[in-house]
């Protein structure tokens, strides 16, 4: 003979068939306009990359003192990653 099936208890709070707001699982929903960045962070991101580019430029031209330097070259690389890395930040 077939044994009856459990009644679901309203108050369970582990197990396969539970409520993801009992476990506490569901993400709260946030303000709209609180996942937005600054409107001055999409300038520093250009300013960031535009000044990488144009230190390499003017140390390959041998316009910027001191001839051509590596250090140069470090600063506009640093400069334009810096800037890629703020870019993948921007919401």
């Amino acid at each position: 003979m077939a044994k009856p099936a459990p009644k679901a208890n309203p108050k369970k709070s582990v197990g396969r068939y539970v409520d993801p707001e009992a476990r506490g699982r569901v993400t709260r929903r946030r303000p709209p306009g609180a996942d937005h960045s600054p409107h001055w962070y999409g300038w520093l991101i250009l300013d960031l990359l535009i000044f990488g580019v144009l230190v390499i430029t003017l140390n390959y031209l041998q316009v910027l003192p001191g001839s051509t330097s590596a250090w140069y070259l470090a600063l506009g690389l640093v400069s334009m990653f810096s800037g890629f890395y703020l870019a993948t930040r921007y919401r």
